[in-house]
This record gives C-alpha cells, structure tokens and sequence, in this order.
C-alpha cells in the first residue's frame, strides 16, 4: 500500500510493467515530486535512512532527505514493480581523488536491453540533487542530456567513474562493486547528518532537477542552472521560504520560529562566505 500512495503521489493511479518506459517516466516523476533536500538535518532533527521508513515518508507527502533516501527508497518501488536491481556504494570525486567513504548510494537496474546499450543495465538516480533527467544507459563514454555532458570512464566489474556536467554542484563520483549493507548505509548517515563535521549540517539544500536544468536554494543563494539561468539572494525571510516550498520542500509540522532561525543562520554564513569569496 505504501508503494502505491507513493505512485499515487508522482501522478500514478496504478503498478506499471516493469519496463525501460516506465523506468523513464518514473525518473522524471520522481524528480518532478521530492526535492533534494537536508532541512530535517539542518533543524537538528535528522529522519532515518531507512528505504521503508523514507518510503513512508513520500508516499505521506513529506521530505525524502538526500542520496540514501532517495535511492534507498526508489529501490524498494523498483524492486516491488519487478525490476532487478543492485545496490552499490560510492563516493564523491573530490579534485584530486575520491572522499574514499560512503557518501553516495548508487542503485542499477539490469534487464532491459535496447540496441543502443545491449548489456540492459540502466542507472536511475534521484540522489544528485541537479543530477541527469534520464536513467544513464551504463555504457562507457560521454552521454548528452539536453545541454548538459555526462561521462561514464573506467567501467569494469570492479564499478566505475561518473563525470558530472561541469556546470552542476558535484565532480562526480567513484562507484564500487555492488553490495552495500543499509548497516553501513546508516552509519555512514550518522557521519554525514551529526554536528559538528557532517557534510549535510553546514548549509540548507534544496535541489530539484526538470527538463531544462536544475533549481537550488544553497543556504540564502539560488541558482538556476540551464534554461533561464539565475542567481540571486534571499535576504527575505518570505522569499526565502516561498523558494523552498516552490522547489517542493514540504514544511507540515516545521515550527517557524525555527525556521525563521535557520534562515537567519543561514544569512550569516552566506556573509562569512563572502568576506572570502567576494
């Protein structure tokens, strides 16, 4: 029942074949419905990465969270709709090298051949935030989307290394061979979602990608990559929220005194950014 109000959610009245269509349409759907996000971290009350309980938390209207959400509960649809999948672990690129930890949950879906990528192994990902449109064909070599590039390098039976568009918030990241425990997914969850060091508590993130581009609220900056290309400041509270909640962010239950608080934390560190940056 869960899988089903979450179909429901992304505009679906009933279980679709498990086929590269609805693979597609279900990327598109998805990317269209649950914004990228870390508001519950950066309130101080992080939800679990648990794929059902993330799940629960979509097909309810709520927020997802960030990569392991997102995958881990796209997962548990797939796999329902009977699609084979695989779970591997990754980690971003970094200018030189990669992070070396888990720090990106990468799932793959097999059995789906068409002349273009005979091997029917497919990559959806609803974990980059202004990631590609479309599931990536897991072929090596360049793949356009539009205006934007994507690579594939180095694929073997050991993973492989994904390109990122250059013009898009991450490099890319290093996958490894499937088989990653939701124990190693959790911990890892607790590593990037606690205080002080977690990657995930310094700055609000919210993303959401479409057919042209991508949108994202990066503390109080946003930024349109792609068709209608933008930056500006939210230094009012109003716009600032009236952002969030237009990319998708659900805030039911979010008291907005503490909002209001993560808002003016989040002025401040723009500010300390730019004495540095200009």
């Amino acid at each position: 029942m869960t899988v089903d109000a979450y179909l429901a959610r992304l505009g679906l009245s009933g279980r679709p074949e498990p086929t590269l269509e609805t693979l597609v349409d279900l990327h598109h759907r998805h990317l269209d419905a649950v914004p990228y996000e870390n508001l519950a971290i950066m309130l101080g009350a992080p939800t679990s990465a648990d794929p059902a309980d993330t799940l629960a938390r979509i097909a309810g209207g709520g927020n997802a969270g960030y990569c392991f959400h997102h995958n881990g509960a796209v997962e548990l649809v797939l796999r329902e709709l009977g699609f084979a999948v695989e779970r591997h672990p990754a980690s971003m690129l970094l200018e030189v090298g990669s992070s070396g930890t888990l720090d990106h949950l990468v799932i793959v879906v097999s059995g789906l051949p068409t002349p273009e990528n005979p091997g029917g192994r497919w990559w959806p990902d609803l974990g980059y935030g202004d990631g590609f449109r479309d599931p990536l064909p897991l072929v090596e070599g360049v793949h356009r989307q539009g205006r934007f590039v994507y690579r594939i390098a180095r694929l073997s039976e050991r993973g492989w290394t994904f390109h990122h568009d250059p013009s898009n918030s991450v490099l890319g990241s290093l996958v490894r061979p499937a088989g990653v425990s939701q124990a190693d997914v959790d911990a890892n969850h607790a590593r990037l979602s606690t205080p002080p060091d977690g990657a995930f508590t310094r700055l609000l993130v919210v993303q959401r990608r479409d057919a042209t581009g991508s949108d994202t609220v990066r503390g109080i900056r946003y930024t349109r990559v792609g068709d209608g290309a933008a930056v500006r400041e939210l230094r009012a509270y109003a716009d600032w929220r009236a952002a969030i909640t237009d990319l998708g962010v659900s805030l039911d239950g979010v008291d907005d005194d503490a909002l209001r608080d993560l808002h003016r934390r989040m002025a401040v560190a723009h500010d300390e950014w730019l004495l540095v940056h200009g």
